[in-house]
């Protein structure tokens, strides 16, 4: 964990400092993990009213638009799936027996136990997040799905607590675009990949320029909204941290669950869920 008074305290491109981001990813994602699951990683703006239900009897319907299974939402004990992606890494991912598999940012667990099921028993999976509130629920979930594959470690994606070349696959749901240093966020992922390791990552991507209340609204910043980075700075920040392969597809069908993550805003507008593939050399 960085210390935070270490921390860059300039404003980002965001209009917020990288603590104040930070801080509003941390404290928005901790009320999360100790209230009722969410259905969408949407804008919960206190000056906005959103659509976002907290029924968990809708939330499987909502995983299903965001490309999940009716198999995959039963496969896992009820806790993990907090609805807060934008797709489905796991999909992507073509995990095989024996793969040991990182998640960037993995909430309470859901794309973990789903990525365990695919490795099996001879493979493994570590989940990185950085609140200790969601950490604490996707460990106790660990129990409910008795999954002894699975382990959660307390930590930032930028500096991930995982040894070199260790991973096979990396995957990540609707986070990257939360972390204010996103080149280093990708540097890590290259460093603890072995060569030939994999990226599998949804993730919101920007299409238009996202207007200014927006891009300093801690709100927004913690929804998934303005810290969205565009197809051409990803793949130079990929390019840049050494991957090969990439690939930056935006799924035109995810307009219609993005419109619903604010009453206020038509997010459609501006970001669109895409998902995100590279290769770390041979």
């Amino acid at each position: 964990m960085i210390d935070d008074n270490s921390q860059d305290q300039s404003p980002s491109k965001g209009g917020l400092s990288e603590r104040e981001q930070r801080d509003a990813v941390r404290n928005r994602y901790a009320s999360i993990a100790q209230t009722e699951p969410q259905s969408g990683c949407c804008e919960s703006s206190s000056a906005s009213a959103t659509t976002c239900s907290d029924d968990s009897d809708t939330l499987g319907v909502d995983s299903q638009r965001l490309g999940y299974t009716a198999d995959d939402i039963t496969a896992v004990g009820e806790g993990a799936d907090l609805g807060l992606g934008c797709g489905n890494p796991t999909a992507i991912a073509s995990l095989e027996a024996g793969h040991t598999v990182l998640d960037l940012g993995a909430g309470g667990g859901f794309d973990c136990f789903l990525a365990a099921q695919e490795v099996g028993k001879t493979g493994h999976v570590i989940g990185v997040d950085m609140t200790p509130e969601m950490v604490e629920l996707a460990r106790e979930n660990v129990e409910k799905n008795d999954a002894r594959n699975v382990e959660f470690r307390l930590g930032e994606i930028e500096h991930l607590p995982v040894a070199d070349e260790t991973i096979d696959v990396i995957i990540s749901n609707c986070v990257i675009n939360l972390s204010p240093d996103k080149s280093q966020v990708f540097r890590e992922a290259h460093r603890v990949l072995h060569p030939g390791g994999r990226l599998a990552i949804s993730d919101v991507v920007m299409t238009a320029e996202i207007p200014e209340d927006l891009r300093t609204d801690p709100e927004s910043v913690s929804g998934c909204v303005a810290g969205a980075a565009t197809i051409n700075e990803l793949e130079s920040l990929l390019d840049d941290a050494g991957f090969e392969a990439v690939t930056v597809e935006p799924k035109d069908d995810s307009h219609e669950f993005i419109r619903e993550w604010s009453d206020e805003h038509d997010l459609a507008d501006y970001i669109v869920s895409a998902t995100i593939e590279g290769r770390k050399p041979v």
